[in-house]
C-alpha cells in the first residue's frame, strides 16, 4: 500500500524549500501536490513517488537519470523540471505548474474538435515530443490526460520518461506492457519495445480521438484494446465523421501504421507533414464541422475480474479491473487534470482534485474519496501473454469447438450466431489460417535464403559522399570510407566508387567501403617561357599536362615563335586534365605612324625591314604630308618585307578670303574668322588689303594690312 498520502501533510516543508500544499492527483508511479518554492517565492508542482518506487535502488536511479534528462529540455510545449531531491525516504521531483485543464477534460467537455483545433493541439503535442526526441527521450504514454491545455494557447506534454523509469524498478519484468492500452503502439504490444515512433503512434490515435470524438479501437478490457492494435488497422476519420477531409484521413494513417518503419521516424518528421498539410486546407474548413460536434463515446465497463488467470496491473503491482479506486491501488495520475487548473465537472461527476470542489485538498480530510477513473485510459503495466475476458489466448487464434474454458457456456452462445461467424471462428478456420501461416513461413524463409538478403549495391559513383552513404544506409548497409584517391573525372568529396562495386549484390547488413575523390592531380607548371612552341609543349608534356590554346603577341624583345608566357603562370599547381594555354611572340609591334610626316615614317619603315603605301586623303585638315591613318594598327606584329598602308593628308581645303577691303579692322578680323581663317594685323585704320588673298586653306592665317590713322 503507498503511504504517500498519509506521510506528507499541508504546510510540511520539503528539503527546507518546498512548501507542500493542496493534493492535484495520484497515479500509479506518484502523487502531486501544489506546492511553493520559497526561495524564489513562485508555485510549483511538487511530484513525490510512491513509497514501494522509492525504497528501489534502481528505480531511484532511473528516476534521478529521466529527471536529469528531462530538465534539460528546453521547449515551451515540455512541462519544466526544475529540481529534484529526496527529504528522508521521500524522492520527490519539482515541475512547472500549468493552470488550465488537460486534454481529456476538454474532449469530455466537447466531444470532438474541429480540424483546425485538433491539427492546433496535435501541433503543440508533437513539438514537444519532437524537442525530447531529439534529446533522446521517449514519452511511451502520450494520451489526452498528459496533455495540458493552458492560459491562452498554451500546450504542454506531461511525465516525460516516468513509464520509462517505472518499466525498469523492481516490480516490472520481462515481456511486461507499460502504457496506456488505448494508445499502445503494436510493437509495444507484440515486442515490448519502444521508440520515438511509439510516441509518433500514440499521438496519430489522439489525432484520431481529437477529430471523431471515439478512439478507435475499445474492448471489454485494456488487453482487448491492445491486441486489436496488433490485428486491426485505425480506421479513418472520415469513417467516423464523413465531412472531414482526406488530407487528415492520410496524417492519421501516416502515423498509425502497423509496421513502425512507415511511420514517420520521430515527433519533428510528423508535424512537418502535419505543416504540409495545413498550409493545404482552405480557409474555415472546421467552420461547418464545428456545428456538428459529436458527442462523447462512453467507454464500456471492463468485464475482467480482479485476481484472474491473467490479471492486468496498474503501476502499483496490485490486480484491477474498471472499478479502479482505492480498494484496488489508488488513482491514475489522470485524474487530477494534469499539474492543476480548471477542471470541467459533468452532472454525473461531482469530484475536483482542487480545493474547494467537493474533494479534501489535504489526505484525511472529511471528504468522501474521489470517484473511479476511466481505467481503459490510465497508465497500467500489462503481462504481454495474459488472456482477455473473453478466454482468447492474448496474441494468439480462438479455441475450437469443444475446448477452452466454458465450452458448454459458448457453445450456446453460438446457436443463435450466422453461419459465416461461426465458421470463422470454429476449428476448421482454425486449421486453415495454420497451414496459410505455415506456407507464408516457408515462402518467407525460402525467399530470404534466396533473394531476400540481398540487395544490389546503388549507383552512388560521383555522389556527395554524405549523400551516398545515407543512400547505402537505408538499403541496410554498413559504410565505412577507405583510403582517398585522386581521380581526374571526379570532383572533390565525390564517391569514385565502392567495394562490393556498384551493381553487385551484397548481403543486408554488409560493409560497403567507399573510395572517396580528393579531386584531380596537381602538377606545377614548368618554365618554359624563351622555348620554341615546339619544345615548350614538349616541356609541357614531359610534366604530365596537357599544352593547351596557342595564341600570338607582339614582342619587341622575343623573336618570333619563342614562347612568351603561359596561363597559369610557371610554379602554378594545375590540374592534370586542364590544358595550359601558351602564348608565342609574332615579332616586334608596328609602331604608331599617325601623326608623323610621311618621309620621316618612311625612313623608320626602311630601318624596320617594312615598305609604305601611300595614300592621298584629300578630306583631312592636316597639313599636307601627314599621316592620318594606317593599316595595319600600331601594336599589330610585322614581319620582314610587309606592306604597311598608310593615309596621308594634301592638306586642308582651299577656300575664298573674303573682301574686307575698305572696312574697319574689327570687321574685316570677324568676316575672316567667320570664313574659318585665323587673323593677324589688327588696328585701328581701314583695311587696304590682305595677304595672302584670292584663296587659301581653311584655318590658315590672314595678315590685314591697314592704314594709319591721323589726328
Amino acid at each position: 500500500m503507498d503511504t504517500t498520502l498519509s506521510r506528507l501533510h499541508a504546510g510540511q516543508l520539503l528539503d527546507g524549500r518546498y512548501r507542500v500544499g493542496s493534493w492535484i492527483a495520484r497515479g500509479g508511479m506518484a502523487t502531486v501536490y501544489l506546492g511553493t518554492d520559497t526561495k524564489l517565492d513562485r508555485t510549483v508542482a511538487l511530484k513525490v513517488a510512491h513509497a514501494e518506487l522509492a525504497g528501489d535502488p534502481e528505480f531511484v536511479r532511473r528516476f534521478i537519470g529521466e529527471a536529469r534528462s528531462v530538465a534539460r529540455l528546453s521547449s515551451p510545449n515540455v512541462v519544466g523540471v526544475f529540481d529534484q531531491g529526496s527529504d528522508g525516504d521521500l524522492l520527490y521531483l519539482v515541475m512547472e505548474y500549468v493552470p488550465g485543464r488537460t486534454l481529456r477534460e476538454l474532449l469530455r467537455e466537447r466531444g470532438r474538435l474541429g480540424p483546425r483545433e485538433a491539427l492546433d493541439v496535435i501541433s503543440g503535442v508533437l513539438a514537444g515530443l519532437a524537442a525530447a526526441h531529439q534529446a533522446g527521450i521517449i514519452h511511451r504514454d502520450v494520451k489526452p490526460e498528459n496533455v495540458l491545455l493552458g492560459d491562452g494557447d498554451t500546450i504542454k506534454v506531461a511525465d516525460f520518461g516516468l513509464a520509462r523509469a517505472a518499466s525498469r524498478a523492481s516490480h516490472t519484468k520481462t515481456g511486461m506492457i507499460i502504457g496506456t492500452a488505448a494508445y499502445l503502439a503494436p510493437e509495444q504490444v507484440a515486442r515490448s519495445t519502444s521508440d520515438a515512433r511509439t510516441d509518433v503512434y500514440a499521438a496519430g490515435v489522439m489525432l484520431f480521438e481529437m477529430l471523431t470524438g471515439t478512439q478507435p479501437h475499445t474492448g471489454e478490457n485494456p488487453l482487448a484494446v491492445a491486441h486489436k492494435h496488433v490485428s486491426e488497422v485505425v480506421p479513418a476519420p472520415s469513417s467516423v465523421v464523413p465531412e472531414l477531409p482526406p488530407s487528415l484521413d492520410t496524417l492519421v494513417a501516416l502515423a498509425t501504421s502497423r509496421d513502425p518503419d512507415l511511420r514517420p521516424g520521430d515527433a519533428g518528421q510528423f508535424l512537418r507533414a502535419i505543416s504540409d498539410v495545413r498550409q493545404g486546407m482552405p480557409i474555415g474548413g472546421d467552420a461547418q464541422a464545428a456545428g456538428q460536434m459529436l458527442p462523447a463515446v462512453p467507454q464500456s465497463p471492463d468485464a475482467h475480474p480482479a485476481g484472474a488467470a491473467f490479471p492486468w496491473y496498474d503501476q502499483d503491482g496490485q490486480a484491477g479491473g474498471l472499478g479502479y479506486g482505492p480498494a484496488q491501488g489508488g488513482y491514475d495520475f489522470d485524474q487530477g487534470g494534469g499539474y492543476g487548473g480548471k477542471h470541467s465537472l459533468t452532472p454525473a461527476n461531482d469530484y475536483s482534485p482542487m480545493p474547494g470542489r467537493g474533494y479534501s485538498p489535504v489526505p484525511g480530510g472529511d471528504y468522501g474519496p474521489p470517484p473511479a477513473p476511466d481505467s481503459m485510459n490510465h497508465t497500467l503495466v500489462v503481462p504481454s501473454a495474459g488472456l482477455p475476458a473473453d478466454g482468447i489466448p492474448y496474441g494468439g487464434l480462438p479455441y475450437g469447438e469443444g475446448d477452452g474454458p466454458d465450452t458448454r457456456s459458448r457453445r450456446s452462445r453460438r446457436l443463435g450466431e450466422p453461419v459465416l461467424q461461426r465458421w470463422l471462428f470454429s476449428r476448421r478456420f482454425v486449421y486453415m489460417a495454420l497451414a496459410l501461416g505455415v506456407a507464408l513461413v516457408v515462402g518467407l524463409i525460402a525467399w530470404w535464403v534466396t533473394d531476400g538478403q540481398f540487395v544490389t549495391v546503388p549507383q552512388v559513383s560521383e555522389m556527395a559522399a554524405a549523400t551516398a552513404r545515407t543512400e547505402l544506409q537505408n538499403l541496410g548497409f554498413t559504410v565505412k570510407l577507405g583510403p582517398s584517391q585522386h581521380n581526374n573525372n571526379v570532383a572533390k568529396g565525390d564517391v569514385i566508387k565502392t567495394d562490393p562495386a556498384i551493381g553487385s549484390s551484397a548481403k543486408r547488413g554488409a560493409v560497403v567501403t567507399m573510395i572517396v575523390s580528393t579531386g584531380p592531380v596537381m602538377i606545377n607548371v614548368p618554365q618554359i617561357t624563351g622555348l620554341t612552341q615546339a619544345a615548350a609543349e614538349s616541356a609541357l608534356k614531359k610534366a604530365g599536362l596537357t599544352p593547351g590554346q596557342v595564341s600570338s603577341a607582339a614582342s619587341s624583345t622575343i623573336g618570333v615563335g619563342v614562347v612568351i608566357s603561359t596561363n597559369p603562370v610557371a610554379g602554378t599547381p594545375w590540374p592534370q586534365d586542364k590544358p595550359v594555354a601558351i602564348t608565342v611572340s609574332a615579332g616586334p609591334p608596328l609602331p604608331n605612324l599617325v601623326g608623323q610626316m610621311f618621309q620621316d615614317a618612311q625612313a623608320e619603315a626602311q630601318q624596320g625591314g617594312y615598305q609604305l603605301d601611300q595614300q592621298n586623303a584629300s578630306n583631312s585638315n592636316q597639313p599636307a604630308g601627314t599621316i592620318v591613318g594606317q593599316s595595319p594598327a600600331a601594336g599589330t606584329p610585322i614581319t620582314q618585307g610587309e606592306v604597311v598602308t598608310v593615309q596621308v593628308s594634301t592638306g586642308p581645303p582651299e577656300v575664298a578670303i573674303p573682301n574686307v577691303v575698305g572696312e574697319t579692322a574689327a570687321d574685316a578680323t570677324a568676316a575672316l574668322e567667320a570664313a574659318g581663317f585665323q587673323v593677324t594685323g589688327a588696328g585701328l585704320g581701314r583695311v587696304v588689303g590682305t595677304s595672302p588673298s584670292g584663296q587659301a586653306p581653311k584655318g590658315s592665317t590672314i595678315t590685314l594690312m591697314l592704314t594709319i590713322p591721323f589726328p
